[in-house]
């Protein structure tokens, strides 16, 4: 396909997640954001993939804000998630359930156009530390402070635990990597964990540097890579 008829496929989908959220279906907008920003990137089409993080990140910001606006933090932690009835509101998922069905769970909700926000916790360590995962094209994992009560955890400690887990994702972006590899791995925590603007922007602001061009490691020859740093040496 030409790189006009992929563009105008990309704009094809930003008209229809603008006219989504011009209405309030911020599920819809969701999906045809995110299939365009697959589409750019499909395409390597990194300016059109920073252009769209945006309206992603509001859409999926809405969507958040219903879930938090219930104010109910439902305690998960039996029954299988595949034959629930999803309810609006926030889920804390713990063992015996684990980051698989936590994912399953959010899919679920996101399917049927049900606001949710999930946060799957594992047991609490030696050291006190509860640990929190999210699960999808990667795994991203770090530990927080447990809430004060494990049989009522506050609607404060699971917006904050959404957030350290998405902070830690943002903080473990290796820099050292090619812009189109680090971009990956953006893509890869925000399938995990789409409920994080600092990923989002992260995102964005990945997209809008290598849109200004990059060369990727395999593409520099040796040879001057060596000389290079051979005229390294001798400027020191």
């Amino acid at each position: 396909m030409s790189n006009s008829a992929s563009r105008g496929r990309i704009d094809e989908q930003m008209v229809l997640a603008e006219a989504a959220m011009r209405r309030g279906k911020w599920f819809e907008a969701e999906r045809c954001a995110q299939k365009g920003l697959e589409m750019a990137r499909r395409g390597e089409e990194f300016a059109l993939m920073g252009s769209i993080c945006l309206p992603l990140l509001e859409a999926r910001r809405q969507r958040l804000q219903l879930a938090l606006d219930t104010k109910k933090v439902h305690i998960l932690n039996h029954g299988v998630v595949e034959e629930m009835k999803v309810q609006p509101g926030c889920y804390l998922v713990e063992p015996p359930l684990v980051g698989a069905d936590a994912r399953r769970l959010r899919l679920a909700a996101l399917r049927d156009e049900v606001p949710v926000a999930v946060v799957c916790r594992e047991p609490i360590n030696r050291m006190g530390e509860c640990p929190v995962v999210a699960i999808g094209a990667t795994t991203v994992r770090t530990r927080i402070t447990p809430p004060k009560s494990l049989e009522k955890p506050t609607l404060s400690w699971f917006a904050g635990a959404l957030e350290q887990l998405g902070d830690f994702a943002v903080e473990t972006v290796d820099s050292g990597h090619d812009l189109d590899k680090q971009i990956d791995d953006v893509m890869a925590k925000l399938d995990a964990h789409p409920d994080h603007e600092g990923l989002h922007q992260t995102l964005m602001d990945l997209c809008q540097q290598a849109a200004k061009g990059f060369v990727r490691a395999q593409d520099v020859d040796p040879l001057d890579a060596e000389l290079g740093d051979e005229a390294d040496d001798e400027s020191e």
